[in-house]
């Protein structure tokens, strides 16, 4: 079998070779870059929260406007039909302050 792929063996050892001296270069290399991301991605993870966060409050902001307006048209068209009623009757808020 070695003596089919002598190229191939040739190779892998040298590889090998290569490795074993490159690794501490790559790995010295890499773990600066690699603790640079992690700090980004930390950074990028509070600025999606803070994000999310003011999307949340503006959605609950504009839900509490809407139910406070339809509370509120609520309220008038109950006023506007008990209104008609009292002056009907002739009474007044004013007329019974007064007696």
């Amino acid at each position: 079998m070695l003596e089919r792929n002598p190229d191939k063996l040739i190779v892998g050892t040298a590889l090998a070779f290569a490795a074993s001296t490159l690794w501490p270069i790559v790995k010295n290399t890499l773990k600066p870059l690699a603790e640079t991301g992690i700090q980004g991605a930390t950074g990028l993870t509070g600025r999606i929260q803070y994000a999310l966060q003011i999307a949340r409050d503006e959605i609950e902001d504009i839900v509490a406007e809407a139910q406070f307006e339809r509370m509120r048209k609520q309220l008038d068209k109950e006023i506007s039909t008990e209104s008609p009623s009292s002056e009907e009757t002739g009474d007044s808020l004013h007329a019974k302050s007064n007696d």
